[in-house]
C-alpha cells in the first residue's frame, strides 16, 4: 500500500510538472500539427495530477494509521 501511495504522488507530481510529457507519449500522434497540447489539455492534466497527489499522499498516510 505504501509504494502505491508513493507512485500515485510521484506520478501526480510528473503531471503537475510536465503535462506536456504526458500529451507527447498519448496524443501527440492524434492532432493534425502536433506541435503542442492545448491551454485546456494543460489544465486537465495539471488538474488530475492534483487529483493524483492527494489520492497518494493520502494512501500514505492511511498505511502509517
Amino acid at each position: 500500500m505504501l509504494a502505491t501511495g508513493i507512485f500515485l504522488t510521484a506520478f501526480g507530481v510528473l503531471l503537475i510538472i510536465k503535462p506536456s510529457l504526458l500529451w507527447l507519449l498519448t496524443e501527440s500522434w492524434k492532432s493534425a500539427d502536433g506541435t503542442e497540447p492545448s491551454n485546456l489539455y494543460i489544465w486537465s492534466t495539471r488538474f488530475g495530477g492534483v487529483m493524483f497527489m492527494l489520492v497518494g499522499i493520502s494512501t500514505v498516510v492511511v498505511t502509517f494509521f
